[in-house]
């Protein structure tokens, strides 16, 4: 209950009614919440997915020809730590060290003349130069062998895979000549993350954490539904704000105003049961009536979800992506045909679109540097058909490519292979390719070959391939997919990166075979050799991390040098960092922060909006990127229509640019309809960062504008006016800013934001049934604006 106070001004309205509906897909069921250190890892077809746990369902390959062929999850619900080490941006605090042994006491793990100190730190991995040393670190004995030179005091560099010694060879059946079966259903890559409310399909009662849970989730969805109607609403309201004819202003003795509704109303009556349930929640769970609080939770979801307003446009502007998969373009089967997907998904207002352009080995294109197009589109060239395509409806076109992944067993099904085939780019050069710790090339439970990153021929062909797409292409833009290693599991010492080049190079440095170390301390050891061996798996770790990040800087460079201007970004998992080096070696934050690429795409796909939230607000609101913008990923595959409303709505009340959409082949006509009736098809997109910034402050002023004329914004009567004025004034600026942009005129905006933004905390108050969500939201989107003048002002030529 909120009273007035003597010098407030005050607007109020009547509640209008919403008649549409929007019908609901099913609930999720199965077991409890998951806690938040519980994290599931999921892949879609062709795209890989989040570094997650488990439960629920995943994808296979998008089959061109039988889109249905689809693999479930097996269940498992791996659990990560839960530890200040799931934080982003956490790296782990070095291994104590004694005071190192006599010579005489060393461990043969290390080579002569390396000693540990107390005070050495963790050494780094190394680029294709030379070692990096952390600040703080000694740096690397410039008497032990370099990178690129023939090691001296160290044993000859490992035999091939072929040669090894068959204790390397633990299961016969799993030889790199006889990859194990392919699990699917095993492969972390291939997992969603599970929603965070699952209910019994039987009716029992939730847990009390779940019943917490689902009662945030319920505020949330109030905030979430709130936004969507007053974006829908404001919608064509002047962007200049002024107050109404009227103004009253309270006094003391005037009565009292529930912001909640009792004087301004509900906006939609779904609004007052949603809340009744959350007045009455905490009575009800004492009074034990458990069963009744889940089914008013249910028919309040329901009923918000029902009436999701999608009758007329409530977009700003945004990138709206979605990946373009192979399997839809081959169906295409001709420029005609894949005029008819662009036109559908320009319908839908998309304005970017990822088309997979290298994948398991293959191009999509007739190349003069990969070995094959890909057999089923011989017949024509896709990507000069989709660059055309997409620029006469206004799209930009981002070559999306297979980096290190270089063939795919499910694939090989398709093209009449045998199941061990490894592509086309190994099966010419099988001594690119990468191993795992019993001489697999592809790891159990998976079933991609991977390229070996530390292998200077593959880096010089993937950095030819890829300036030969956006040098022949008039792409805008290089998105990077599976640029990592494959899925590990150290403390089950399933390892892999033991490509022949790799361990040449690491033992070269280090004067030790990394087949000869392991991520599992060895309790035969005393501790201090103990200390030892963890440095040597930690500084292998970074090794292979290094090898990743060291081509995305390399690649990136010469790309854009050939096309200034050139998109650069990556799929990416959306996991915690500490995890994320440990399994897969994907530093994606260093890649931001250094600007090696433009946008960071979360692969965030998520089994409910709470379990998506989870995902992503941790690299957006806890971490900063600097000028790079990061873009959340949204499943279709399995997602209600309603869920990914849900979702996207989600995504426009936080600091983000924008989404992208998995996959064009899940984007349903039921779907596409509703975007096409809420989405602007006209919104600038990021190729144009600053209009796109005037877009979204717009849509601010629009939503103002609202409330005030409906009486239900106010704030203190002396600081109102000084308020309008300034927000006014900043609308003037953009514009001029979006025309002609120049620093100085950028500056000037910067400081007009600043300013309108400051009385948005305290000094403002909102009728609507979730105040603080809104007051959260506007703080959000003026974040993601700022972001994208930081990224227009690093775009600028």
């Amino acid at each position: 209950m909120v009273r007035q106070t003597p010098g407030w001004s005050l607007f109020g309205v009547a509640i209008p009614r919403l008649g549409r509906s929007l019908a609901l897909a099913g609930l999720a069921v199965g077991g409890t919440m998951l806690p938040s250190t519980t994290w599931a890892q999921a892949e879609a077809a062709d795209l890989e997915p989040p570094l997650e746990t488990v439960a629920v369902t995943a994808s296979s390959e998008v089959d061109p020809d039988a889109s249905e062929e689809l693999e479930g999850g097996d269940g498992v619900t791996p659990v990560w730590p839960a530890s200040d080490q799931s934080r982003p941006g956490y790296r782990p605090s070095e291994v104590p060290m004694g005071p190192p042994p006599p010579p005489s006491e060393r461990p043969r793990l290390l080579p002569p003349g390396w000693e540990t100190s107390s005070s050495e730190q963790m050494p780094e991995g190394e680029t294709d130069g030379s070692p990096i040393t952390s600040a703080g670190q000694e740096p690397v004995d410039e008497t032990l062998p370099r990178p690129g030179r023939t090691p001296n005091a160290v044993p000859m560099p490992p035999l091939p895979p072929s040669q090894r010694p068959s204790r390397l060879q633990a299961n016969p059946a799993a030889s790199p000549d006889r990859p194990l079966p392919s699990n699917s259903s095993d492969d972390p890559a291939e997992q969603i993350a599970p929603a965070v409310i699952e209910l019994s399909p039987t009716g029992r009662p939730p847990s009390p954490v779940v019943f917490l849970a689902m009662q945030q989730e319920l505020k949330n969805l109030i905030g979430r539904f709130e936004s969507a109607l007053i974006m829908e609403r404001a919608w064509e309201m002047p962007t200049v704000l002024s107050l109404p004819n009227r103004d009253p202003v309270l006094t003391a003795s005037a009565d009292a105003v529930n912001v909640s509704g009792e004087r301004g109303g509900y906006l939609h009556p779904a609004l007052g049961e949603a809340e009744q349930l959350l007045t009455e929640w905490d009575d009800l769970l004492k009074a034990g009536k458990h069963g009744e609080v889940r089914d008013r939770w249910l028919a309040a979801r329901t009923a918000l979800w029902d009436n999701f307003p999608t009758e007329r446009s409530q977009a700003q502007g945004e990138i709206r992506a979605v990946w373009l998969d192979r399997g839809t373009i081959v169906r295409a089967r001709s420029p005609e045909g894949l005029s008819d997907v662009f036109d559908k998904l320009a319908a839908a207002g998309i304005n970017t679109v990822f088309f997979e352009t290298v994948n398991a080995g293959y191009t999509i294109y007739p190349s003069q540097v990969a070995p094959e197009q890909n057999p089923l589109t011989r017949s024509w060239d896709p990507l000069a058909a989709a660059v055309e395509l997409a620029h006469e409806r206004d799209m930009t076109l981002h070559a999306w490519v297979w980096v290190f992944a270089t063939g795919n067993q499910r694939h090989n099904r398709l093209l009449n292979q045998p199941a061990d085939y490894p592509g086309p780019v190994l099966s010419r050069h099988p001594d690119w390719a990468g191993y795992d710790n019993v001489g697999n090339r592809i790891p159990r439970g998976q079933d991609k070959p991977f390229l070996d990153p530390a292998n200077p021929q593959v880096r010089s062909y993937l950095t030819r391939l890829m300036t030969e797409i956006v040098t022949e292409y008039d792409v805008d833009g290089l998105h990077l997919d599976y640029i990592r290693y494959p899925f590990q599991d150290p403390g089950a010492n399933r390892t892999y990166g033991y490509g022949e080049v790799a361990r040449w190079r690491f033992q070269s440095i280090s004067g030790v075979d990394p087949l000869e170390i392991s991520p599992r301390p060895d309790r035969s050891l005393d501790r201090n050799q103990q200390i030892q061996q963890q440095i040597l798996w930690d500084r292998w770790t970074d090794f292979r991390m290094q090898q990743v990040t060291s081509f995305v800087e390399t690649l990136s460079s010469a790309l854009r040098r050939q096309r200034p201007g050139l998109v650069m970004s990556a799929a990416v998992f959306a996991n915690p960092e500490h995890d994320r080096l440990q399994r897969i070696q994907q530093d994606w934050g260093t890649w931001a922060r250094a600007n090696y690429l433009d946008w960071i795409v979360l692969m965030s796909y998520a089994g409910d909006t709470s379990r998506f939230e989870r995902l992503i607000l941790p690299w957006l609101v806890d971490e900063s990127f600097g000028s790079t913008l990061v873009i959340p990923g949204i499943r279709l595959l399995n997602l209600s229509d309603a869920a990914t409303l849900d979702q996207m709505q989600a995504s426009r009340d936080l600091p983000t640019p924008g989404y992208a959409l998995f996959a064009a082949n899940d984007l349903n006509a039921e779907l596409s309809a509703v975007l096409a009736q809420t989405q602007e098809s006209a919104s600038p997109a990021a190729a144009n960062p600053y209009a796109m910034a005037l877009s979204r402050y717009q849509a601010l002023q629009r939503e103002w504008n609202w409330l005030l004329a409906q009486e239900r914004l106010w704030m203190d009567h002396d600081m109102l006016m000084p308020w309008l004025e300034s927000v006014n004034a900043l609308g003037a600026e953009f514009e001029a800013l979006a025309e002609n942009p120049s620093h100085r005129q950028l500056e000037t905006v910067k400081t007009g934001l600043a300013t309108v933004r400051r009385p948005l905390t305290s000094s403002i108050l909102v009728d609507t049934t979730n105040s603080g969500y809104r007051l959260q939201s506007w703080q959000y989107r003026l974040t993601a604006i700022d972001q994208l003048l930081r990224y227009g002002d690093r775009m600028q030529p």
